[in-house]
């Protein structure tokens, strides 16, 4: 900021500077705690998607045996080359003045095939696969989601300590500069008053 002027003209601009800063600041205050109360939600709805994301992973272990006959397949006909998926469904919403993806559904590629060409563990395997794919697509929009709000909160946190630190302090501190001037040279200007009085009352008499 450049140099103040101590003038009655600056003053003004000061003094409303500072009813805008005044303004402002409860609006970026109650913005952070927003935002710090969906980030709290966010993250622990992540952290239960994780969960149940590493419990599929470990629902796996009693797969493994028969899972194996997988690798007897041709390349073509192995149980993954049935799920292929095709696109993560997500929609913008504003969340504490936020644009965020909020995940929707994960599709799949159709894929025709026989049932007869794969044992009878295969169409199980197709479900539990998808529903671990649909998980992990929802983890990483959460994620997504929780980066975007933390940046925001960032942001936010800086232009409230900006305002707190900063802009009110030195606005109030301009003022008071402006103040203690102008009071000043009112002083000085009725003191010069009264001499000048007095000389010409001298000279009168």
């Amino acid at each position: 900021m450049g140099a103040v002027k101590l003038t009655k003209n600056d003053l003004k601009k000061q003094k409303d500077q500072l009813k805008q800063f005044e303004r402002y600041l409860p609006t970026l205050q109650l913005k952070k705690q927003q935002l710090q109360t969906v980030i709290m939600k966010s993250a622990a709805e992540l952290s239960e998607i994780e969960k149940q994301f590493f419990a599929m992973i470990d629902g796996l272990d009693e797969w493994v045996a028969v899972f194996a006959e997988n690798t007897l397949f041709a390349e073509e006909r192995k149980v993954e080359k049935l799920i292929v998926p095709d696109k993560i469904v997500c929609v913008r919403e504003n969340i504490a003045g936020v644009s965020v993806p909020v995940f929707r559904e994960l599709t799949f590629r159709d894929i025709d095939y026989d049932a007869a060409d794969y044992p009878f563990w295969a169409d199980e395997a197709v479900v539990r696969m998808r529903e671990i794919s649909r998980c992990d697509a929802l983890m990483k929009t959460l994620r997504n989601q929780v980066e975007l709000l933390n940046r925001e909160l960032r942001l936010t946190s800086q232009r409230v300590n900006l305002f707190e630190k900063v802009k009110i302090p030195e606005a109030k501190e301009n003022i008071r500069k402006i103040e203690i001037y102008l009071g000043d040279q009112q002083t000085s200007a009725v003191v010069r008053g009264k001499i000048a009085k007095k000389k010409r009352q001298g000279a009168t008499s």
